[in-house]
């Protein structure tokens, strides 16, 4: 399964705190459904934020594959002003 790693800020505001998974899933639009299945509201959010897979940032990353064991981050969007 692979390893799915939240943002403090996703942990607190969609997972009562916590920041680590162990899901199987196949690719990243797979992921965010199963998150969003467990925390409503979550997927959005990841949505508009940056995912890294393996510690490599991806730009485009819906279809990208998950393998098992992958480490997959979640960072949220920066907000400027």
């Amino acid at each position: 399964m692979a390893r799915i790693v939240l943002s403090d800020e996703f942990g607190r505001q969609f997972a009562g705190g916590q920041t680590h998974f162990d899901l199987d899933v196949r690719d990243v639009r797979h992921l965010v459904r199963t998150l969003d299945e467990m925390f409503p509201g979550i997927g959005e959010q990841l949505e508009a934020g940056a995912i890294a897979i393996d510690n490599e940032i991806i730009p485009d990353p819906w279809l990208n594959p998950i393998q098992p064991d992958s480490e997959v981050f979640f960072l949220p969007a920066i907000k400027g002003g």
